[in-house]
């Protein structure tokens, strides 16, 4: 394992990092809180010292995940949660459905409650990195919660903050945004060798500010596309997320995959070559990959030890994407800003 520390901060994470997402909602297959608890602690084993939380995973489930897998080991991992989503709130539960998103509330007071909530449920006195979960251009906007996110920081219960940006993929100017007006410590963006766009742009931002951003990538492998197993044939569990994308996902997916199979070799998966990719980009700080078994978990996590992808490999990656790997597709419906006006700059 290979590890990382953030710009600025004497917070230090593994390259590769375990988000609870899968063994907290169902939506990659139910997972009992045992078998979490004990796939939690090979992860730690393997070198693993990131894992990714959020109070609205489970309602609370993955934090809780955390804290019986680790109690008494605190000191020897780090915490990312997140905040922001009304989960408790049992008008919101009666109506949730699938991913149905529900209602954000970043209010001083919420917010103070939701931080406390996950310090209880993580049985810590400390949260490492508090993100804002999938926020929108108005909590980039608003100086009270970054005020109040500081004043965290400063009576010891956060070590540092960030957003998580979501859901879907897009958001491009929340990220670019948060990382010029405010110098954000953590981003969490979705960034792979398929979906480049926006999260090149995201860090290229930090670049030109020298920012002290450090970055958390989540969806590594385009929901499971880049470990290279899938075929036309593939199917997904009902309560697996992946059964309601359209079917060109799967299909166009898979031509595009067969054109990366160079990039396997006897000493390295195609999932494995699909995280070096990101850990070549200096402000990535852990990748997340979706780890719903051992197997996946002793792959990805022995991923920083393969060799990393020479400049020819670049070079050809880079050049595939450009032509979309030679694949007519209809244009990608982003979420978030994707522009600015043209009036004045500011974002629309």
């Amino acid at each position: 394992m290979q590890y990382r520390t953030y710009p600025h901060s004497d917070v230090t994470v593994s390259a590769v990092g375990f988000g609870l997402w899968t063994t907290s909602t169902g939506w990659w297959g139910e997972t009992s809180d045992a078998d979490a608890i004990a796939m939690l602690r090979r992860a730690h084993d393997l070198g693993i010292t990131l894992f990714d939380a959020a109070d609205t995973y489970g309602n609370g489930r993955s934090e809780e995940q955390l804290a019986s897998a680790f109690r008494g080991r605190r000191d020897r991992v780090v915490y990312a949660t997140k905040f922001g989503y009304d989960f408790a709130n049992p008008e919101n539960q009666a109506k949730r459905r699938g991913q149905f998103e529900l209602p954000h509330d970043f209010s001083p007071a919420f917010v103070r409650r939701a931080l406390e909530d996950s310090l209880r449920r993580l049985d810590t006195d400390y949260i490492d990195i508090y993100q804002m979960h999938n926020a929108r251009m108005a909590q980039i906007d608003d100086d009270t919660l970054w005020e109040l996110l500081e004043s965290f920081k400063a009576e010891g219960k956060i070590r540092m903050y960030g957003v998580a940006l979501g859901p879907a993929i897009g958001w491009l100017y929340e990220g670019v945004d948060a990382v010029e007006r405010r110098n954000v410590a953590s981003l969490q963006i979705i960034w792979n060798i398929l979906e480049q766009h926006p999260g090149t742009q995201q860090i290229q931002a930090a670049d030109a500010r020298d920012a002290a951003t450090g970055y958390m990538i989540r969806v590594p492998h385009s929901s499971g596309m880049l470990e290279g197993h899938y075929t036309a044939e593939t199917t997904f569990a009902e309560n697996d997320h992946r059964r309601h994308r359209p079917r060109a996902w799967l299909l166009n997916g898979v031509q595009k995959i067969e054109q990366l199979r160079f990039l396997e070799r006897p000493d390295r998966t195609l999932g494995q070559a699909a995280i070096q990719w990101l850990l070549a980009e200096p402000r990535v700080m852990t990748v997340l990959p979706n780890i719903y078994d051992d197997a996946q978990l002793r792959e990805f996590a022995a991923a920083p030890e393969t060799p990393a992808l020479n400049a020819d490999e670049m070079a050809r990656i880079a050049a595939l994407y450009a032509e979309n790997f030679g694949i007519e597709e209809p244009p990608m419906a982003f979420k978030g800003t994707m522009a600015r006006t043209p009036a004045d700059g500011v974002p629309a």
